[in-house]
């Protein structure tokens, strides 16, 4: 006690306030104009569901309808999933693998967040240090901050497609690294690796005894020239854990259903206890609700190619139309056009403009004065560069890119 006042001996962990995705795009939108009458247009976000457009198969409706209404799925399930799901992900991710996966190589979260957070927790041994992709996902930092897991950044190529500089990764690599993180499509870059590259992903995490973490909560929107290869067909060079959801396929990113898979043939996960840990994170975490799990044999079994290519029409379409409209402002360029998933990199030329000192103020200058959410590249990784989806309705699209046309206009330098 001081002067009769309780010293309290609690604090906050200052390692949860880290930079996110979600609290700078709250940033944003807490400087619009709220006199602008115009709709916000939001270009910072991977969500297409709010957009008629992108919605989910009726499939995806019913088989949840029917899941609940049977009442067979009101109750706790079992921690890594229930089986008939877990299954039905093992059948589904099968179907490009060169082996076949076991519903023991499942284990099911709740969305891909889950996955990622299982994973860093089990690998964060006192030491250990992780490789993580620059430009790449913020939720990977602040986990591993939180697990007191060691972050080391290797750089994606621009000039090279957005390809993993493996020089760049061997040189980064010592005794206390445990893994290397690849996310495919890829987010915040648009880009699709291709299966020669992913084979020397394979085997530079074989050289170095590490194991990869492939994110592919985008797999299979891949549009472009380059098709879509799980990092699993790999799962006997290098030991894979794979992340993956029925978020961005389905558009359905609100159902929280994810898995976290062991692709590795050899067993290398059980002989070193990465899968008796993982169980045991599972074990004290919380679930993906039951019946979202009872629908998962449905929806990965009956949904049709035409809804998946309904929504890979729409993004290409809509990549299209990013690249053309951004080629009409002179302050961003974009080196490489997306082949894949729902975003866009683009550099942020400073010199053109006037009064803008960074990424970030050009995001709150363009919300207060355009109404458009975009999101700055500091929050990724890449200062002075901006991440876009173009994963919205093509019209809004076009209307959001136009207005930042203006917005250049009127602060570019005379």
């Amino acid at each position: 006690m001081e002067n009769g006042a309780p010293v309290w001996k609690f604090r906050g962990d200052e390692e949860l306030t880290a930079i996110t995705i979600r609290g700078i795009r709250y940033q944003l939108m807490d400087n619009l104009n709220k006199d602008d009458d115009r709709v916000v247009v939001p270009l910072g976000h991977g969500d297409p569901s709010h957009f008629p457009c992108f919605r989910t198969t009726p499939v995806a409706e019913d088989a949840i309808v029917d899941a609940i209404r049977s009442a067979k799925f009101n109750c706790y399930g079992p921690t890594v999933g229930i089986l008939p799901a877990r299954r039905a992900v093992a059948d589904y991710l099968s179907r490009d693998l060169p082996y076949k996966l076991s519903p023991d190589d499942v284990h099911l979260t709740l969305g891909c967040k889950q996955a990622i957070e299982a994973a860093l927790t089990v690998l964060a041994c006192p030491g250990a240090n992780i490789l993580l992709p620059r430009p790449g996902f913020p939720c990977y930092d602040a986990l591993a901050a939180y697990s007191h897991l060691e972050t080391r950044y290797f750089d994606l190529l621009p000039d090279k497609g957005w390809e993993v500089d493996l020089k760049g990764v061997e040189d980064l690599a010592d005794e206390s690294t445990v893994a290397m993180v690849i996310i495919n499509p890829g987010n915040p870059c648009g880009s699709v690796f291709s299966y020669q590259h992913l084979k020397k992903v394979a085997e530079t995490a074989r050289k170095l005894g590490i194991m990869v973490i492939a994110d592919e909560v985008y797999g299979h929107l891949a549009f472009g020239d380059t098709p879509f290869v799980p990092m699993g067909v790999f799962g006997s060079i290098a030991p894979v854990l794979t992340l993956g959801s029925i978020s961005k396929r389905w558009i359905i990113p609100g159902w929280r259903l994810g898995w976290l898979v062991t692709n590795d043939p050899q067993g290398f996960l059980k002989d070193t206890g990465v899968l008796k840990s993982l169980k045991g994170f599972l074990d004290i975490s919380s679930d993906p609700p039951t019946f979202i799990q009872g629908a998962v044999p449905h929806i990965l079994e009956k949904t049709n190619d035409d809804f998946f290519s309904k929504v890979i029409r729409i993004l290409r379409e809509a990549a299209d139309i990013c690249d053309e409209k951004i080629q009409e402002i002179p302050c961003i360029t974009c080196p490489e056009k997306p082949e894949g998933g729902m975003f866009v990199m683009v550099k942020l030329n400073l010199s053109l403009l006037e009064g803008i000192k960074d990424d970030l103020e050009f995001c709150i200058k363009l919300a207060k004065e355009e109404s458009v959410i975009v999101l700055p590249g500091i929050v990724v990784g890449m200062k002075n560069w901006l991440r876009i989806t173009f994963a919205i309705d093509p019209s809004s699209l076009k209307d959001g890119l136009g207005r930042i046309k203006a917005f250049y206009e009127r602060h570019a330098k005379k």
